[in-house]
């Protein structure tokens, strides 16, 4: 990964703000930006330099990792070190942070910590994010990484096939999912699995329980894994048993709006637009009301990132974006139906970076 390049680049706006410094505490944006993946850490950056601010668990990592930035090991909290070093650079008349990461005590924390001249105008909260912009479009290293996820998470889907039978519990499936994530390299899960037999399919976000698997019923996985400090997100939704005559057409009304939606998918698309295609399918199947949730989301570094693809958002997608596509819905005491991909937005459509099978599985 070329942080180098990414603080040039965040350097060009700072410049176009008239941002003389910037405080980065977001762990996430400090990654992207030095390439730093401890769990404690503050990047300031001038026009001019830039410091990775850390403890002393992280010596040794931290000059194996950082490449950017210059790191300074500090025995305090490392936000207030980078502030104080920032109030002592040449022409820093103020600096930026981002006040969606900043709490209240935070901010409070911070000021008290500048010199009395400074506490009143030095940190100056930005009125759009600057590292979250940047992050919106992945380079050709982050897709690499973020593909290599999603086959992972293909492969997974395709092993726990073979283990899904009636009476197992939920977490049998979801452990298996996990266990089998880890021997194959993943860093770990980037959230809770979702696994919702029978009734509990109809729970949008069913994390695993003790619940067996039913003889009948659909069953819902959703589940993604950290690769290199990227996320995966996929989601199937198989049928134990035969399914009804209703179940199976509502879950291929679900595969059409889930098609539909990726094949709105393209550079300069609104991401409102891309929702109404997913909408507009279940409306006319008559399941629009069951449908409850946005079609999609960004993803990279977090699961959940810029932007959303939801009724009326007027955001559009640009080239290098990767977002979600997953559409689903669920009837409270019966069944649900869940389908994503994951898909990279080009400039002549979108490629689906998870392909595993989306014919209804029986089992």
């Amino acid at each position: 990964m070329d942080h180098l390049r990414r603080i040039g680049q965040l350097r060009r706006r700072m410049t176009r703000a008239g941002l003389p410094g910037l405080l980065v505490t977001h762990l996430p944006d400090v990654r992207y930006l030095s390439g730093f993946t401890g769990s404690s850490a503050a990047l300031a950056v001038t026009r001019r330099a830039a410091r990775l601010f850390t403890d002393g668990r992280y010596t040794t990592q931290a000059a194996e990792e950082v490449a950017s930035a210059k790191v300074q090991i500090v025995t305090g909290p490392p936000a207030v070190a980078a502030v104080q070093w920032l109030a002592v650079q040449s022409g820093v008349i103020f600096a930026g942070f981002d006040p969606v990461y900043t709490t209240v005590a935070e901010h409070a924390r911070l000021r008290a910590a500048l010199p009395t001249a400074h506490r009143r105008g030095f940190l100056s909260a930005l009125p759009a994010p600057l590292v979250e912009t940047l992050r919106l479009v992945k380079d050709e290293d982050e897709l690499t990484v973020m593909i290599e996820a999603a086959l992972l998470g293909c492969s997974l889907f395709e092993h726990v096939l073979g283990i899904i039978r009636p009476g197992i519990p939920e977490v049998e499936v979801a452990a298996e999912l996990e266990h089998r994530a880890r021997l194959l390299g993943a860093e770990g899960m980037s959230f809770d699995t979702i696994v919702a037999s029978g009734p509990r399919s109809a729970l949008p976000h069913g994390h695993a329980t003790l619940a067996r698997l039913p003889r009948r019923g659909f069953l819902t996985l959703d589940f993604g894994i950290i690769l290199k400090g990227y996320c995966s997100d996929m989601t199937r939704t198989v049928h134990l048993g035969a399914p009804t005559a209703k179940e199976r057409a509502a879950y291929h009304a679900v595969l059409e709006a889930q098609e539909a939606a990726v094949a709105a998918v393209t550079d300069g698309a609104r991401c409102g637009d891309v929702d109404e295609a997913a909408r507009g399918v279940l409306r006319k199947a008559g399941l629009a009301d069951a449908f409850t949730h946005s079609t999609g989301h960004g993803v990279g570094l977090e699961i959940h990132e810029s932007p959303r693809i939801g009724a009326g958002q007027a955001t559009r997608l640009r080239s290098g974006m990767v977002v979600t596509i997953e559409p689903g819905v669920y009837f409270p005491g019966r069944f649900g139906i869940r389908i994503e991909d994951m898909v990279a937005v080009t400039r002549t459509g979108g490629q689906v970076l998870t392909p595993a099978p989306k014919a209804l599985v029986e089992l």
